[in-house]
C-alpha cells in the first residue's frame, strides 16, 4: 500500500475506485487500523461512484508511531471528568484531523466527503468544525459529541476499552472474540470472521502502545457541543441501538446539535460494521453524498 508524508508524519493509505469520482475519506476509530474499513465495504462505495480513501491514523497500523512518547492518561481522564486543566498530551483530535487533510493535500485533493467511525467520527466532526471549506458532507458513525452525559460506555464496555490486550497472538485473538461479542452486533456475531480479522490485524501491526496516546487525544479535546451547533454542513449520523461502547444517546445528541442533521438508527447494530448491514450503510452514505457532490 502507498505511504506519504503528511502533517509531519508518514501516513499509510489505500484508494478504491476512480480519482475522477467524488472523494470519500474514511477515518477509523480508536486503535483500529484502516483495514477495519473492510475491502468489501470500500468497494461497495467505490462501485457507487466514489473515490474511496482509507488510511491508518497516527499511532496505529503502518502510519507513524510515536514510540516512547509518554502520556498521563489517568490525569487526562480525571481532568475531563472534573472539568479541570488537562495535563499535556502528545496530540489532539485536531492534529489527527489535520493528518487526514494533509493526506488529501499530498494527493492533490481540495475537498472531500468525510466519513468517520467511533473516534473517527469525533475526528471528522472536528474537521467539519475547524475546516468546513474542506468538507463537502459529513457522516458520523457510532460516535458522540465528547459530552459526559451522552454516548458513554456501559461499565463492562468501559472495562474492555481500558484493558490492555495480551501480547501473545493466540491470546490476542481469543480476547478479540470476547470483546467483539461484548460490544458488537449480537444478531450478526460471526466468530470465524472475527478470528480471521483479529489474526490479520495482529499480523499487520500489533501496537498497543498507541492506545493511551489516542485515548488522551480524544479526552483532551473535550466536548464539541457548542461548535456542533454552528456546523453548516450536510450531516448524516448513523448509530446502532445495541451499541454498549458508545451508546445510542451519543448519536442522538450529535444529530440533535447539528442543524439539519439526519439520524439513521439500526436496531440490531452494535459497535461495529456488520457485513449484513453493509448494503444499507453504504446506500445511506451514497445517497447522503449524492445530494452534495464535490
Amino acid at each position: 500500500m502507498p505511504r506519504c508524508a503528511a502533517n509531519g508524519i508518514e501516513v499509510e493509505y489505500e484508494t478504491f475506485g476512480s480519482p475522477n469520482d467524488p472523494v470519500l475519506l474514511l477515518v477509523m476509530g480508536f486503535t483500529a487500523q484502516m483495514t477495519a474499513w473492510e475491502e468489501g465495504f470500500c468497494r461497495m462505495l467505490a462501485d457507487g461512484g466514489r473515490y474511496v480513501i482509507r488510511f491508518d491514523n497516527r499511532d496505529v497500523g503502518r502510519s507513524t508511531k510515536l514510540d516512547g512518547v509518554e502520556v498521563d492518561i489517568g490525569g487526562a481522564i480525571t481532568s475531563w471528568i472534573t472539568d479541570s486543566p488537562c495535563p499535556p498530551v502528545p496530540y489532539t483530535l485536531s492534529d489527527m484531523s489535520d493528518d487526514g487533510l494533509a493526506l488529501l493535500d499530498a494527493l492533490g485533493i481540495e475537498h472531500a466527503h468525510m466519513v468517520g467511525a467511533s473516534m473517527g467520527g469525533m475526528i471528522v466532526q472536528t474537521t467539519g468544525i475547524e475546516h468546513p471549506e474542506r468538507v463537502v458532507t459529513l457522516t458520523s458513525i457510532m460516535s458522540n459529541t465528547g459530552e459526559l452525559d451522552y454516548g458513554q460506555p456501559t461499565p463492562e464496555a468501559m472495562e474492555a476499552l481500558l484493558t490492555a490486550p495480551p501480547t501473545e497472538r493466540a491470546e490476542y485473538i481469543e480476547r478479540s472474540v470476547r470483546v467483539a461479542k461484548l460490544v458488537g452486533s449480537p444478531r450478526y456475531h460471526d466468530e470465524a470472521k472475527i478470528r480471521a480479522r483479529a489474526a490479520a490485524a495482529y499480523d499487520r501491526s500489533f501496537y498497543p502502545e498507541g492506545a493511551g496516546r489516542q485515548l488522551a487525544a480524544a479526552v483532551a479535546s473535550r466536548d464539541r457541543a457548542d461548535r456542533l451547533k454552528q456546523l453548516q454542513l450536510p450531516t448524516l449520523v448513523i448509530h446502532g441501538r445495541a451499541d454498549p461502547l458508545i451508546q445510542l444517546s451519543g448519536g442522538e445528541r450529535t444529530a440533535e446539535l447539528v442543524p439539519g442533521a439526519n439520524l439513521l438508527v439500526f436496531k440490531d447494530m452494535g459497535h461495529d460494521l456488520p457485513e449484513p448491514l453493509w448494503p444499507l450503510i453504504t446506500d445511506a452514505i451514497l445517497s447522503h453524498t449524492a445530494h452534495a457532490i464535490g
